[in-house]
């Protein structure tokens, strides 16, 4: 017996990625969640930003806010480690590095919040929390 289609629909169906691949708010709650996850498994912070520049500029709307507020959330995040980690020597940066981890998951929280409720991140640019 030969095949219906036959001959009909000989070329491969391309490819479909995957939704949270795709620039948009399931990317950028993906890349939230590998933020979070990078407090015990270093490593998927690194992920995470690479998949907010590689999806920068891409999204529109109010997505591309959480993209800024998710790379200087990296950026600040590790600026902030560094000189924590500087300043254990002098014994305050053990509390300096708690207070990075509060402020990076806060950030990180606010930041979830506003994406579920589909707004953009009030102040994207902010060193502090983004309100």
């Amino acid at each position: 017996m030969s095949d219906i289609n036959s001959g009909q629909n000989d070329k491969p169906v391309p490819r479909q990625t995957d939704r949270w691949l795709e620039p948009g708010p399931t990317n950028a709650l993906v890349i939230y969640i590998l933020y979070l996850a990078g407090l015990v498994i270093g490593i998927s912070g690194l992920v995470g930003i690479v998949l907010a520049y590689v999806n920068r500029g891409k999204a529109g709307g109010f997505v591309e806010s959480h993209y800024t507020f998710l790379i200087r959330t990296f950026w600040i995040g590790l600026l902030y480690a560094l000189i924590s980690a500087v300043l254990i020597f002098v014994v305050i940066g053990f509390l300096l590095m708690f207070a990075v981890a509060v402020w990076f998951i806060a950030r990180c929280i606010l930041g979830l919040q506003a994406l579920q409720r589909g707004e953009p991140v009030k102040n994207p640019e902010s060193w502090f929390l983004g309100l």
